[in-house]
């Protein structure tokens, strides 16, 4: 399993003025996309989620999202570690992802690209 990149988790009340001040900070447009409840906007290394609280305080768990080129193969990797997938794989608008509980207890979403 290669790791490529990982964006910095980041629950906000309100999108819009986030996704203004991240652009102007990281020089770069924001890709949005909604899943689940959420809308998200990633800006550079910055993943920007806004939802219903109940929502949010499940994703506030998630330390941060990392990069993939393949969840299948991150799947296999983190499970012959001992880790525990606790959601997914799973189809995004972007991709597919799963979330996993490291055996240390830290909690890391993996996603790849659609290609």
């Amino acid at each position: 399993m290669e790791i490529l990149g990982t964006s910095l988790r980041i629950c906000v009340d309100d999108l819009d003025p986030a996704v203004t001040a991240y652009e102007k900070l990281t020089g770069e447009q924001a890709q949005r996309f909604s899943h689940a409840g959420v809308s998200v906007a990633a800006v550079g290394c910055f993943l920007l989620m806004s939802g219903p609280p109940e929502t949010l305080d499940v994703l506030r768990r998630i330390t941060a999202t990392l990069a993939v080129d393949d969840v299948a193969e991150a799947y296999a990797t983190l499970r012959s570690v001992g880790a525990e997938v606790i959601a997914g794989p799973s189809e995004t608008p972007i991709g597919r992802n799963l979330v996993a509980r490291h055996p240390d207890g830290s909690i890391f979403e993996y996603v790849d690209r659609r290609r």
